[in-house]
């Protein structure tokens, strides 16, 4: 696949900047895309519709993620600051030093070899020593907080937007899904940014079960694909966690007929990772769980194993989330779907409206 697949024409005034006022007030363009090279069939629904789209016997799997307010400043010793996203951590400490760790870091700003940088929010100090640079802006640092790196962040660190959200979010929460609850992510999980406390109550009573999962999201998820075969690009490793449980039940709805759902591209991702390691993986799982990394790239050709249908937002230009969308889809049957919601004004991105797809040779809900 050619980089120049994945661009699409798209006016700068329809990515969203906040958030709509409810949820589920957002647009859900259902997409049910058909074999080979006929248009896909597009309906403009509301997002609070979607218990009408799915059947009792439907399995709906979520990411329960949640946002680490991993956005912070430091100050260097000759008074400079930087930016330190903290994206992951890479061991504990290892006893050498009350209360250090390793963490993986974005800068934003020159860190230098050997300089120790410091917060001074509230009453702690918080400093941090690079370790290697990982290359991108990505460094492996040494931090110390009397805390624990993630109790200082809690409290002092900010909730991460993308680049192209330009407006201060007054309420952080609503970069959250309802359901998060797992803290390590990077990034959210936007596709569940639609549901409400009510719709999962609806979809509950509809009859359709929800699954949680837990991958964190990492942001090399969203980084612009650079090669210029697209499957030469790479994507670093996200951790994850799935109860076994978790695992036979969306197992058992499927062979009972129902359809998997996956709320995001980052569950598709996992979902598809798993049935990737096959049974074996669950053999050797600790305590009923399977913990691992991924660090899968779905392009078009890669032959789904569990996913039936899923919810995502619209996504950038020349990503792998766009890439794994007409692997899913079909590329005729994206562009096409991306072209109506262009002309139809959906709003894009992390804060937009959604889309529902199916794709070919799978049934529908009505």
């Amino acid at each position: 696949m050619r980089i120049e697949e994945l661009d699409y024409d798209l006016p700068s005034g329809l990515i969203a900047q906040r958030p709509p006022p409810r949820r589920d007030s957002s647009r859900l363009l259902v997409v049910r895309a058909r074999a080979g090279e006929e248009p896909p069939a597009l309906e403009d629904r509301a997002f609070r519709d979607l218990p009408r789209l799915l059947q009792p016997e439907d399995v709906l799997v979520r990411n329960d993620t949640r946002v680490l307010a991993a956005r912070t400043h430091f100050r260097r010793p000759t008074g400079g600051t930087l930016e330190l996203l903290f994206l992951e951590p890479a061991r504990a400490g290892d006893g050498s030093r009350a209360g250090e760790e390793r963490w993986e870091v974005l800068v934003r700003g020159r860190l230098r070899e050997g300089e120790t940088v410091a917060s001074f929010a509230g009453s702690q100090t918080c400093t941090a020593q690079p370790v290697a640079d990982l290359g991108g802006g990505r460094w492996l640092v040494d931090v110390v907080s009397p805390s624990g790196v993630t109790s200082f962040l809690r409290e002092h660190g900010e909730t991460p937007l993308p680049p192209y959200i330009r407006r201060r979010l007054h309420d952080p929460e609503r970069y959250q899904t309802v359901y998060a609850s797992v803290e390590g992510s990077a990034a959210a999980p936007t596709a569940g940014l639609h549901f409400t406390e009510r719709l999962t109550g609806e979809l509950w009573a509809k009859g359709v079960a929800i699954e949680d999962v837990t991958l964190h999201v990492g942001l090399a998820t969203f980084k612009p694909v650079s090669a210029g075969r697209v499957e030469d690009h790479s994507l670093h490793e996200e951790a994850y966690t799935v109860e076994r449980e978790t695992w036979e039940r969306v197992r058992a709805a499927r062979r009972a007929g129902g359809h998997v759902i996956a709320v995001g591209t980052t569950t598709v991702r996992l979902l598809e990772e798993l049935a990737l390691l096959g049974d074996d993986a669950w053999r050797t799982a600790a305590d009923g769980a399977l913990c691992g990394r991924t660090s899968l790239f779905i392009t078009p050709g890669h032959r789904f194993r569990v996913v039936d249908a899923m919810i995502t937002n619209l996504h950038l230009p020349r990503t792998s989330l766009l890439a794994l969308v007409m692997a899913f889809c079909g590329i005729a049957a994206t562009r096409a779907a991306y072209r109506h919601a262009v002309t139809e004004r959906y709003r894009f991105y992390s804060f937009g409206d959604a889309m529902l797809i199916w794709p070919p040779d799978h049934g529908h809900g009505s």
